[in-house]
This record gives structure tokens, sequence and C-alpha cells, in this order.
């Protein structure tokens, strides 16, 4: 049976070898076997393709708790399949929401660059235009503490 290294893991799945050393801690991954003489981790094809699989779920930005409860539905297949499924959604739904949000930002950017460009040119009625529509822009926006500047 072909067995890999941490690193060889780490390659293939984009994980940093701490973060899969994490993983295992968390019980995530694993228990990963060892060598025998060196004590060096040794993770078999099961392992691999877990980590792929949080790898993928990481890049999505699943959190721990969700990936323990992915894994656990992927062990119970068929049967955990609605409650896989609704997991998934909950975080395309979140996913979604965070698209929005940035489309909002950009269309900001651009707006207020647009600002900038009139000024630059000297064009106070692209400005006048420009600042409408970053007014209008500003209201699809969610700000901290700091507010909007002008």
């Amino acid at each position: 049976m072909e067995t890999f290294a941490i690193q060889d893991v780490s390659r293939r799945t984009g994980l940093s070898e701490p973060t899969l050393r994490y993983y295992e801690d968390v019980g995530l991954l694993g228990p990963v076997a060892r060598d025998e003489r060196s004590g060096h981790r040794r993770y078999d094809q099961d392992d691999l393709d877990t980590a792929g699989v949080l790898a993928c779920l990481r890049a999505v930005g699943v959190g721990i708790e969700d990936m323990r409860a992915y894994l656990a539905n992927r062990a119970q297949g068929r049967a955990a399949a609605a409650e896989q499924r609704d997991l998934l959604l909950r975080h395309a739904e979140r996913v979604a929401e965070e698209i929005t949000a940035q489309r909002a930002r950009l269309g900001y950017l651009r707006e207020k660059a647009a600002l900038w460009d009139a000024r630059d040119r000297g064009d106070t009625e692209a400005e006048a235009a420009a600042i409408r529509r970053v007014e209008a822009a500003v209201g699809g926006l969610t700000f901290g503490r700091e507010g909007v500047a002008a």
C-alpha cells in the first residue's frame, strides 16, 4: 500500500503542514499512521482523500465544526444525504451573501474612481453625476465603525 509523507500531502492538497497537523489534532484527519523507525507521519490514500475534501471545504470557508459534520455525514453515505445537502446549501447561501456584498463594494469603488476621474478632468457635470452614483452605491455597503469617507 502506498503511503505519503506530510510534505506530499501538503503539496497535493494545498494545505500547509501545520494545518494538516492541526486537522489531525482536532480529529478531522487520522489517526495518521507513523513510520516505525522515524516516527514521521505516513498518510494512506484514504487520509489523502480526506485531506483533499478538507482543503475544498476550507477553500469555501467551511468551519471546523461543519467540516466535522460533513465528514460524519460522508461516512454515513446516503443515510445522511439530506443533512449533507442542507449543510452545503447553508454555506452556499453564505457565499451568495458575500458575493452580493463584494459586488456592492466593487460598484462603490468604481463610482468613487469615476468621481475622482471627473475631478481630475475638471468636468463638474460628470462630477455631480458621479457624486449621485456614489451616494446610491453607499446604500449597498455594510460599514464598520469607520463609516463612509468622501
